[in-house]
């Protein structure tokens, strides 16, 4: 490929590529040019630095995971089925990208102080919108009335772990993979054993 081919959106593509797959202090500009076929100081006149390049891949993910949460919330009915529109969301925004989520979840980290306290700012924005749903169902009867935001982040580490093991030909298909995490996740949120009285 070279380099008259390539368009910011491929810059960007194979930066995601490369994040996930290395880590961002594990990639260096030159290993991005190898990667489009470009001489690495091409690549400046699409991007002014590895920084920003990190800055577009990890605002990608927060844009996929702010969609989730408003069509979550939009959603009908109980706050059921809005967990199972949060959950299923969630999967598909993994599955779809995983290079996106790696980089979102693994090396928003290396970003300046500013902007990764952004990061920080939205992952806490999501967490809370699943709150939300929880205390709503611990209200009107879809779980058990002692959830509380522990649930969320079990509920989270479960759904951000997929990106660490999930591999698009391997045993499980989408829609399986989303009932069986909702099964288990709805057994778990319905199904509280009750305190030992001894």
């Amino acid at each position: 490929m070279t380099s008259t081919r390539n368009t910011r959106k491929d810059v960007v593509a194979a930066a995601g590529r490369l994040f996930a797959s290395r880590g961002y202090h594990g990639t260096s500009m030159r290993d991005l040019g190898r990667e489009l076929g470009m001489l690495g100081g091409s690549l400046y006149a699409h991007v002014d630095s590895k920084q920003d390049l990190l800055v577009e891949v990890v605002g990608e993910g927060a844009e996929l995971f702010d969609a989730v949460a408003a069509r979550a919330v939009a959603t009908p009915g109980t706050a059921a089925d809005r967990l199972r529109a949060f959950v299923e969301g969630h999967v598909g925004v993994v599955i779809d990208n995983l290079d996106v989520v790696r980089t979102y979840l693994n090396e928003a980290r290396a970003l300046d102080d500013v902007r990764r306290a952004r990061v920080l700012a939205a992952r806490d924005r999501y967490e809370g919108v699943l709150r939300e749903i929880l205390t709503e169902g611990a209200a009107d009867g879809s779980f058990g009335p002692d959830v509380d935001k522990i649930d969320a982040i079990f509920i989270l580490s479960v759904l951000n772990a997929l990106e660490r093991w999930y591999h698009p030909d391997g045993p499980v298909d989408r829609e399986s993979l989303v009932r069986r995490i909702l099964r288990f996740i709805e057994d778990g949120l319905r199904g509280r054993v009750p305190p030992s009285k001894s």
